[in-house]
């Protein structure tokens, strides 16, 4: 007889502890699944073994209940059940939600297997025959950090087209050689196929594995299995591949780096960066983190001058070929001459001049729909959610208005709803109106959209970015999601119709995402033998960031901006913390966010009081008619673990409560302040 410590699978803060089971089963471990009677009626409910003893006390003996089935399909290993209380004590979350990232599908996982996706995937042979001094320098040093099994940290700051994918394969091979397995990680699942395709053709699809959010239940859990049962050595992914069943991990590549998407949205909150670091450091793996970028966040370059990280830096492209030209268009001036198209001449010119030479063209604006918002110009109405309080944007294919949080949609209004006038009128614009610009202006040449609202349907997404590698579109127009990592080669020209979008946003780093959008956009440009053009359209050309992302400066951005957080005790400084209060009356959200604001400042030091800023309604107010409001906690540098401490007490005390009327969620260092 043996007895486990039990996590039972049960979505509430009263049950968030351990609970003692006898076993009889001799399979049951550390990581295994398990089904247990639960509360009143002893209903069979899921659970997962975080500890395992030999004896318990004689009182708790008599009053024991037993392990009825043990889930060998589903089990996990013990660095696993390690990581996953970590993440409960970093991120002030359940220790169920923790397991659950690693899990395959939980309960609705179809357990039949399928053939493997990219079976039959040929790949694509690496065009660069032999790597770069730079390459071979960066390399050099991953490899023997790998080689003695030493945990390692790696920054490479590569400008775009330097490289950094081959680096990144190489070091995956001596991995490989070594007995290794390694972690890909991407920001966005667009860019997965264009890196599964470089993998596949090194290594073969037997050995490869593909963890995405857009994988059906089914094929999720069949890469799971395979990942978990040693039969694949390289995971590929977006971020939630970081939690990937792998054993003796020796390496994990995060590439862009900098994205935001690295930061979950959802409950748990994680950092995807800290979880990679986690997991290496943990002594079945010792193994190398790989972070990547041509525009390295703030806080990731800080950490490589303070030495946390090794620098590894490529700053030429492997081709030889200059980075792209790079001109700024000042739109006020473009309006004062009497332009009020959303297209410059000076763009305009060199579209055309590209696309007669037979060039492809790439066109970027942060902002979906035709208008981002409808108003009267009689009474000043504006189209709100009725949940969430924001403005609707206007869709003019099936003329809608639709809501961006909660997704509620409604006919656009032909008349206003407030004073019944008809001076209806759609403000701003988003890349539906900037298609159907481009398609009237270049009625010769095919213009494709690429954007949430265009690829709904499985499959759409690869299709239209390999119907434009395959040289089947002359324009390509998007949003972020062709703005990082993709290469094609044709591509002469890109625009960035509105350089303002990221900069008004209410957030510290609206510089710093406003310089990275502007450079991975124009990064896209000139990938094959000739120089690339970028023209930059902006209503704010002296702005440091635009600035210097024209003149493709990160040193200068790096040091302007460092200079500004360190004075304003932004990150790296400090870390920020929020709390959202959310309910479904306004008042008890206030309330209870009031509450959480007495109790930790009773807690705080009395020279840490300051750090605490007073409750204040959430920037989004309401989503999906859930009120909201918001605490807001700036953590000096080096006092994380005695914050996340008071919080957790805090938490803990709610957890008394019977009946709460909120929500809390806590957020470290979000990258959203919303």
């Amino acid at each position: 007889m043996k007895y486990l410590n039990v996590v039972i699978d049960n979505k509430s803060d009263s049950t968030d502890n351990l609970f003692t089971y006898g076993c009889r089963f001799e399979e049951a471990k550390v990581g295994s699944k398990v089904y247990v009677p639960f509360a009143k009626g002893n209903r069979l409910r899921e659970g997962y073994a975080v500890s395992v003893t030999e004896t318990v006390d004689e009182d708790m003996k008599a009053r024991l209940k037993y392990v009825e089935k043990v889930d060998e399909d589903v089990s996990l290993t013990e660095e696993i059940v390690r990581t996953a209380a970590w993440l409960k004590q970093r991120y002030l979350c359940r220790f169920i939600d923790a397991l659950h990232l690693f899990t395959p599908a939980g309960k609705k996982a179809v357990r039949k297997e399928r053939k493997n996706p990219f079976e039959d995937a040929k790949g694509e042979i690496s065009r660069i025959s032999a790597l770069t001094d730079e390459q071979e320098a960066a390399l050099e040093q991953i490899t023997g950090s790998i080689e003695k099994g030493e945990h390692d940290r790696f920054l490479i700051h590569g400008v775009t087209g330097s490289g950094k994918t081959e680096v990144y394969i190489r070091a995956a091979a001596k991995c490989l050689e070594e007995g290794k397995s390694v972690i890909v990680l991407v920001p966005e699942i667009s860019l997965t196929e264009q890196i599964i395709d470089r993998f596949i053709g090194r290594f073969g699809s037997d050995t490869i594995a593909v963890l995405h959010s857009k994988l059906s239940l089914g094929e999720r859990y069949d890469q799971w299995k395979r990942i978990r049962e040693g039969r694949v050595k390289i995971v590929i992914g977006a971020r939630s591949a970081v939690f990937a069943p792998l054993e003796n991990i020796g390496m994990i590549v995060v590439d862009e780096e900098h994205e935001s998407t690295y930061k979950s949205d959802h409950t748990p909150k994680y950092d995807t960066i800290e979880v990679a670091l986690k997991r290496l450091q943990d002594t079945d793996n010792n193994g190398v983190l790989v972070l990547g970028s041509a525009t390295p966040s703030v806080v990731s370059y800080s950490r490589a001058e303070e030495g946390i990280y090794k620098l590894l830096k490529l700053e030429e492209r492997y081709n030889k070929v200059s980075l792209p030209q790079v001109e700024i268009v000042d739109m006020r001036q473009e309006l004062k001459d009497g332009n009020k198209s959303i297209i410059s001449r000076k763009l305009y010119d060199a579209m055309m001049q590209q696309l007669k030479d037979g060039k492809q063209v790439m066109l970027f604006l942060n902002r979906r729909g035709y208008s981002t918002f409808v108003s009267c110009r009689e009474c000043g109405y504006v189209a709100k959610c009725p949940h969430c309080g924001v403005s609707l944007t206007y869709h003019k294919r099936g003329n809608k208005a639709t809501c961006h949080y909660c997704g509620y949609e409604t006919s656009a209004p032909i008349k206003c709803p407030a004073c019944e006038g008809k001076y209806i009128r759609y403000f701003g614009s988003g890349t539906e109106k900037v298609e159907e610009t481009i398609t009237e202006l270049f009625a010769g040449y095919t213009a494709v959209r690429l954007d949430l609202d265009s690829v709904k349907k499985k499959g759409e997404l690869q299709k239209i970015l390999g119907d434009f590698k395959k040289g089947k579109t002359d324009i390509l127009i998007g949003t972020q999601l062709i703005a990082k990592g993709l290469d094609f080669r044709n591509v002469g020209l890109v625009g960035i119709i509105s350089a303002d979008v990221s900069l008004n946003i209410p957030d510290f780093r609206s510089p710093e995402r406003a310089f990275q959008l502007i450079t991975q956009a124009a990064g896209r440009a000139g990938r094959g033998d000739e120089t690339g053009h970028v023209i930059i359209q902006t209503y704010s050309p002296d702005h440091y960031a635009i600035k210097y992302a024209a003149d493709q400066d990160y040193e200068g951005f790096f040091k302007e901006e460092q200079l500004l957080r360190r004075y304003m005790g932004y990150p790296p400084y400090s870390d920020m913390i929020q709390i959202v209060f959310m309910a479904e009356d306004s008042d008890a959200a206030e309330n209870a966010a009031k509450e959480w604001h007495s109790r930790i400042g009773t807690m705080l030091p009395e020279e840490e009081k300051r750090n605490l800023f007073p409750p204040q309604e959430a920037y989004m107010s309401r989503i999906n008619d859930n009120y909201r409001f918001s605490l807001l906690i700036k953590c000096p540098k080096g006092k994380r673990r005695d914050y996340t401490a008071i919080l957790a007490k805090v938490r803990e005390e709610d957890k008394q409560k019977k009946k709460k009327e909120y929500t809390a969620v806590v957020d470290i260092n979000p990258y959203s302040f919303s």
